[in-house]
């Protein structure tokens, strides 16, 4: 579970941006969207199952979610480097400052793990990592598990503290650690069991899903289609999940084809798409092909091609997979631009799965972008699950939560939010084009001809 999440200088945003999924304790409406862990020293401290992020077209939304996928990505593969020369391939800072000496990057999370709250923060440039810390709350109370930070004047690391609380320190691990490799990564490489529940978070509880046109042509669908043709525990609430959906379907068959051109050069240039690994000879490699069941006029139950389906009803497909292992297990997923090709309603209803405790039962949390007004619906989200990202005329992008405007009770967030009142929308007073023509009167006459 995600508790905070804080990223500076990296890509859109260069001074500290925090989201924080702390539940007011002022807000008592839909109770089910929160989640009560009662953790040493927090107790009584609610947390949000999910939070809406909206803003213009690149005000910093994705950016967000990036940065969280940047320093997941660093804490799984760092080990892998074995050159100190390599360059953090995670880290792009903030680009709109030219000729300024270039800062760290800073990562910091706040999550929990195995029932044991941690705070891990890294800072980092392309070529070293500058600091890198580990707290832990068992009892409530703070515990440093290690503090590394790089003194550029004596060309070396310093480690504390000496003798942590909670955890035993490793020395020959730390010597073994490459300045741009994260010590949490290269300890689990050398065996350290005590940093397995850190490390595991975010290389497993953590998702990542684009929706985007960024992502177009990549077949997401494969995970759902896995499911189906492996007959897991996931298949009948796949089938399920999309007969109710009203997009007439009855029945999914999913057969094993050979793989299409397009999608054999998918393969070359992202094999992690399958979990055992590339197949040797891609062209007598198969590939799983969705056929959905529609009922005819007639009662009949009518195969389609996938081709011939609709973008919406691929979307939902795609998402069903994954949007349901999610509420098995209890992941936080990073979902960009969730309502993308999918009518508003059916983003209501999948994030209902998630708020309702019945279908998640382990508390499973979603942090989606969207431009979507109409999910600003008072029935489905609280006011403090809603945050916007925005960038100033510098071109720096700003978090802030929608509770720093506090709207009055009753106050419509849709119409609040397209008037601009709480920013975080385009500003294009005089038109695309520069200028909006003037408008001509009925008829098309001049004003002189009335």
């Amino acid at each position: 579970m995600l508790l905070q999440f804080t990223v500076s200088n990296f890509r859109a945003f260069k001074e500290a941006q925090t989201l924080n999924l702390a539940a007011s304790n002022y807000d008592k409406t839909l109770p089910a969207n929160c989640i009560s862990p009662n953790l040493p020293g927090l107790k009584g401290q609610r947390w949000l199952k999910g939070v809406a992020l909206y803003g213009p077209n690149a005000g910093g939304k994705s950016t967000l979610i990036e940065a969280m996928e940047a320093l997941a990505g660093m804490v799984r593969n760092s080990a892998k480097a074995t050159d100190p020369k390599d360059p953090i391939p995670q880290i792009e800072p903030f680009a709109l400052a030219p000729g300024k000496p270039v800062e760290p990057t800073g990562f910091g999370a706040v999550f929990v793990s195995d029932g044991v709250r941690y705070e891990y923060r890294v800072a980092a440039t392309r070529e070293r990592v500058w600091h890198e810390s580990l707290r832990a709350f068992p009892t409530g109370k703070e515990q440093l598990w290690f503090s590394r930070d790089w003194q550029p004047e004596k060309q070396t690391y310093k480690w504390s503290p000496d003798k942590p609380t909670g955890y035993r320190r490793d020395v020959k691990k730390e010597e073994f650690t490459l300045p741009n490799v994260l010590f949490i990564s290269k300890a689990i490489s050398l065996g350290d069991t005590q940093l397995e529940p850190v490390f595991r978070w975010f290389k497993e509880r953590v998702r990542f899903v684009d929706l985007s046109v960024r992502a177009a042509g990549i077949p997401l669908g494969l995970s759902t289609a896995r499911e189906v043709f492996r007959k897991t525990s996931l298949a009948p609430q796949i089938v399920e999940l999309m007969k109710h959906a009203d997009i007439g379907i009855t029945a999914i068959a999913v057969h094993e084809v050979p793989l299409d051109d397009k999608t054999a050069a998918l393969l070359e240039v992202m094999k992690d798409l399958f979990p055992e690994g590339a197949p040797d000879n891609v062209k007598n490699a198969k590939r799983p092909r969705v056929e959905l069941s529609h009922a005819s006029p007639e009662g009949r139950s009518v195969s389609l091609p996938w081709e011939a389906e609709s973008a919406g009803t691929h979307r939902l497909f795609e998402l069903a997979g994954p949007w349901l292992d999610i509420l098995e297990n209890g992941y936080t997923v990073c979902i960009d631009e969730i309502e993308t090709s999918m009518h508003p309603l059916m983003v209501m209803a999948l994030l209902r799965l998630l708020f309702d405790e019945k279908t998640n039962p382990k508390g499973a949390q979603v942090i989606f972008t969207t431009h979507n007004p109409l999910l600003l619906d008072p029935t489905l989200l609280r006011r403090d699950q809603v945050w916007f990202a925005d960038k100033d005329d510098q071109g720096e992008a700003h978090l802030y939560p929608l509770t720093d405007y506090a709207p009055r009770k009753g106050e419509s967030l849709v119409r609040g939010y397209l008037a601009g009142r709480y920013g975080a929308v385009p500003f294009i007073p005089q038109g695309l084009l520069g200028a909006f023509p003037p408008a001509k009167p009925t008829g098309g006459k001049e004003p002189d001809e009335l």
